[in-house]
C-alpha cells in the first residue's frame, strides 16, 4: 500500500513510526530526522507547532525501533537494507570501547584504595551508652501484631 494512495483519516490509524516505514520504502533514500518528520506533518496536515514539541519523542522512538538504523552521515534508513557485518562491526566497536573503559575504571578503583589510609583506632573508641535509649525496644513480628489486634 502506498502513502500517496492512502487517505488521511487511513494514515492517522498508523503510528508516526509506521508511516516513517512507509515512507522509507517508497523513498528509496536515506532521510533525516527532521525532514521525515516533517513528511508526517505534511501527511498527517498537523500544525507546525507539531514538530516544535514533538521531534524529541519522534527521534526517541526511531531509535528505539529495530526497523530502523541511524547511519553515519546522520540519516535513517531501513535496517533491512543494511547487512548484518555493518551493523556487528559498530556493535563490537562499541563493546571495546566499553571494555577500554571498564579496565581504566577497575585500574583506578585499585589505586584509590590503596592510597585510602584508614584509621580504625576510632572504632576502638566507640561508646555502647548511645544505644541506652534503645534498650526499652521491642521487635514484634507481624504474627505477634495481628494477635493482639
Amino acid at each position: 500500500m502506498s502513502l500517496k494512495s492512502m487517505k488521511k483519516e487511513e494514515l492517522e490509524l498508523l503510528s508516526h513510526k509506521d508511516i516513517t516505514n512507509l515512507i522509507l520504502e517508497e523513498s528509496k533514500k536515506t532521510l533525516n530526522t527532521a525532514n521525515l518528520f516533517h513528511k508526517i506533518i505534511q501527511l498527517l496536515d498537523l500544525p507546525d507547532s507539531y514538530f516544535e514539541t514533538k521531534i524529541a519523542d519522534y527521534y526517541t522512538a526511531l531509535t528505539t525501533d529495530k526497523r530502523f538504523i541511524l547511519l553515519e552521515d546522520g540519516t535513517w534508513d531501513l535496517r533491512s537494507r543494511h547487512t548484518s557485518d555493518k551493523v556487528i562491526k559498530v556493535q563490537e566497536d562499541d563493546e571495546d570501547e566499553d571494555d577500554e573503559e571498564d579496565s581504566e575504571e577497575k585500574e583506578e578503583s585499585n589505586t584509590s584504595l590503596e592510597e585510602d589510609n584508614y584509621d580504625d583506632t576510632d572504632d576502638d573508641n566507640y561508646d555502647d551508652d548511645s544505644n541506652d535509649d534503645l534498650k526499652d525496644l521491642v521487635v514484634i513480628d507481624e504474627d505477634e501484631l495481628e494477635l493482639e489486634e
